[in-house]
């Protein structure tokens, strides 16, 4: 049974607290509230804590992409006998992801809510505090965003949790939630550092508030709220970034080419295998370390669920993958010839028990993985059978620069130059072609109109952005979801091969999965949340 986060904030509590009960003399062992914030050493181990809920099994470490981001329009759990879970859209409110996912949430939000209410303990430089107070601010209402992304309106805490016993809290409003993660936000955006004061995307700076502010906006704008208002929005936070001069997108491998790494898109991941920074376009990564023979334990499952699939006994140098995800026709189908992408996204090649490969066949579409992680790239030896250091991207650039381009032709009913002149430079990069110069082979016709370009933007976040945590919301938001589902499980039915059974998530799907249910946990201590419609 999964605990709900009522008892992890009696833990916590009892652990800060509960020592000075019965004690005349504080221990060594213990703190008080004050000792947890008394320092900027401390007060950053706190920040730490506060992220860490995002590089866990239940989030980025693997559920957001894998139980929770499998069975979209990109990618599916290739395993026939699995009929029940959220990646096939068959759960109730006692599933474990639905639970979970909830639980560190609200984690994250209760660490972020004891620094934020304990920012001015320590006697430290007052630039320093802001920004760390920018960070918990910002942390909060991404939690927030999560949950309102998955459940609708939660429970909305903004004050540590000082009493245990009052656990019956109302669910808040969508609109409620909204405006909190708005507040929160913007009040970060002005206190967090620089890309040029933090060199490493584990941590958010400006231009990542700024960015995430353009997701929230367009994820405003979309269903259920439909506040169109929130368009321009999204294109003010995303011109932000753009005109800030910070970032590019990355166009050049390190090294020679081999391959299967050719050009900057792949480089991108390759660097995520390998822990390296290029904040130019990789703005926030959900950060994993070790292998667990070096003390360190904060790793996930990137590469090994996902990547290209490995399960023989010697692993040292390909690393062990399951390789369960694999990829739709209509995501393979979505890429032109020259596209570096596709083989990149769409794995081109399996391996036998002794790591020789074999490449498949052009009409061999649903064998291939979803392979954009792959554990060869890792440098830290000896490699973990099922945890990988890879991390894991929240935000790029290159989403920024679509998301750029979404908003302008939402907010002006027809795309302008600006926006024409975004989704062009992710794709001039995907054809290996100069950014700056137009061309006849990657740029978009210049005569889309409204409708066609917004046809054109929802297929162009698929082929740069498969398989990172944003489908499910994105096809949730252009109201398009259900609709889409039916119509990649009338693909696989009508492939009426192997992989026919992949169509189960599809045919399951109805309104209500638009939204998740209030979790078993929560509907069972908190008296006061009600459930979701349909659940």
């Amino acid at each position: 049974m999964k605990l709900s986060i009522y008892f992890v904030l009696i833990v916590m509590l009892l652990g800060l607290n509960s020592c000075s009960k019965f004690l005349d003399t504080k221990p060594t062992d213990f703190q008080t509230t004050e000792d947890y914030y008394d320092s900027e050493e401390n007060l950053l181990k706190v920040l730490a804590g506060a992220y860490s809920p995002l590089s866990t099994a239940s989030m980025y470490g693997d559920a957001l992409w894998n139980q929770i981001g499998a069975g979209t329009d990109e990618h599916f759990r290739s395993v026939a006998s699995s009929t029940t879970g959220v990646w096939v859209n068959n759960f109730d409110y006692t599933s474990v992801d639905v639970n979970n996912l909830w639980q560190q949430c609200y984690i994250g939000i209760e660490r972020a809510n004891g620094l934020i209410a304990n920012i001015n303990i320590a006697n430290i430089d007052e630039v320093k505090r802001q920004a760390i107070l920018g960070e918990a601010l910002f942390l909060r209402g991404y939690y927030y965003f999560i949950l309102v992304s998955y459940y609708g309106g939660v429970p909305l805490k903004t004050t540590p949790t000082t009493n245990v016993n009052v656990i019956s809290i109302p669910r808040a409003t969508d609109r409620e939630v909204y405006a909190q993660i708005l507040t929160d936000m913007t009040a970060a955006e002005q206190k967090v550092y620089t890309t040029k004061q933090i060199s490493y995307a584990s941590r958010v700076t400006k231009t990542t508030v700024e960015g995430i502010l353009a997701r929230v906006c367009l994820t405003m704008a979309g269903y259920p709220l439909l506040d169109k208002s929130m368009n321009a929005e999204a294109l003010k936070w995303a011109k932000k970034v753009r005109d800030s001069g910070e970032h590019t997108l990355i166009t050049d491998i390190a090294g020679k080419a081999d391959g299967d790494n050719t050009s900057g898109y792949s480089q991108l991941f390759v660097n995520e295998a390998q822990d390296k920074y290029d904040i130019r376009e990789a703005m926030w990564e959900s950060e994993q370390k070790g292998n667990r023979t070096d003390g360190y334990i904060s790793n996930g499952r990137v590469g090994n669920n996902i990547g290209v699939r490995f399960t023989g006994t010697v692993f040292a140098d390909t690393g062990y993958c399951y390789g369960n995800l694999r990829v739709t026709e209509r995501l393979y189908k979505l890429y032109a010839n020259g596209d570096t992408r596709r083989d990149w996204n769409c794995g081109k090649f399996t391996y036998d028990a002794n790591a020789k490969r074999t490449y498949f066949a052009a009409n061999k579409i649903y064998d291939r993985n979803a392979a954009k992680w792959r554990r060869s790239y890792e440098t830290l030896y000896p490699k973990d059978k099922n945890y990988t250091p890879i991390n894991f991207p929240i935000l790029r650039y290159s989403d920024v620069l679509l998301m750029l381009a979404e908003a302008d032709n939402e907010a002006n009913g027809s795309p302008s130059a600006e926006a024409y002149a975004a989704v062009n430079m992710v794709r001039r990069r995907a054809y290996k072609l100069p950014l700056g110069a137009a061309s006849a082979v990657a740029d978009v016709p210049a005569d889309l109109g409204y409708e066609r370009f917004r046809a054109m933007i929802q297929d162009e976040r698929s082929r740069e952005l498969c398989f990172e945590a944003l489908r499910r919301s994105d096809l949730i938001r252009w109201g398009i979801y259900v609709t889409r589902m039916k119509e990649v499980a009338a693909q696989f039915t009508a492939y009426n091969g192997t992989y026919a059974y992949a169509a189960i998530a599809g045919n399951n799907t109805d309104e209500r999965h638009l939204i998740f249910p209030i979790p078993s946990g929560e509907i069972s201590v908190n008296r006061a949340a009600i459930q979701n419609t349909g659940w």
